[in-house]
């Protein structure tokens, strides 16, 4: 991994900002990815980062932390957050801006135990593919203390595909992938460098909600977004 991630939060932060981040993905053209975007405060976050926080109590292990906003915002409140994420410039960031305890880490490393953990920003995408998912979930279980809580979103992309279901429904068209639909490649870029693509999952409620079944854990609705994303609480 090249790190164009961190590097781009390095830069923003150093205050070199020229340029934002371009993402893409196999099924979905470049799209931009502005940098103030990620460093944004409680009050421009989506409602669904709003509840999750809102929602988050105890000991918080925040997944994927970036550049911190979330651990930030916890941290005012009074609460012990953990930020994790695999990417040196994002740690480097998140420190940086006041983060307390924040550590170069994959989930899968993760031995601590905690009374909440965040998975933001399409927090399912960690999960890589489906032949992961359990996998992670069961490992995400060994994390909770007693009573304790996931607070994980995602998106249902099968509207992505409704290009192609002018004929007909779109599972006729879903039922033609030889994977599951919200399985993708993504792609990064920033300032004329490519990152290596990398797997990425979005989930439908059910599906996150059966497999969460089958590794004993409970999957409840929380809330539905504004374009087909929502807040799934696992405990």
């Amino acid at each position: 991994m090249k790190d164009l991630f961190g590097k781009a939060l390095v830069d923003y932060q150093n205050g070199n900002y020229v340029e934002d981040i371009i993402t893409s993905t196999t099924i979905s053209d470049d799209d931009i990815l502005p940098l103030p975007y990620l460093f944004r405060d409680f009050k421009t976050m989506p409602l669904l980062e709003q509840k999750a926080l809102e929602l988050a109590h105890g000991k918080v292990l925040d997944v994927g932390c970036g550049a911190g906003s979330h651990s930030l915002w916890l941290q005012d409140k009074g609460l012990n957050v953990k930020a994790i994420d695999i990417s040196p410039g994002a740690i480097e960031v998140a420190k940086r801006r006041g983060v307390v305890h924040a550590e170069k880490k994959d989930i899968l490393n993760e031995k601590e135990r905690f009374d909440t953990i965040l998975l933001l920003m399409n927090g399912t995408g960690i999960f890589q593919k489906m032949d992961r998912l359990e996998r992670y979930l069961q490992h995400l279980k060994t994390l909770l203390n007693a009573k304790g809580q996931i607070l994980i979103d995602s998106s249902d992309i099968r509207y992505m595909y409704e290009d192609d279901c002018a004929s007909g429904s779109y599972f006729e068209v879903l039922k033609t992938q030889r994977t599951y639909y919200g399985e993708l490649d993504y792609y990064l870029s920033y300032k004329g460098e490519y990152e290596l693509p990398i797997n990425w999952l979005y989930l439908d409620f059910d599906t996150l909600k059966a497999a969460c079944t089958n590794v004993g854990l409970t999957c409840e609705f929380i809330l539905e977004g504004t374009h087909f994303d929502y807040l799934a609480r696992l405990f």
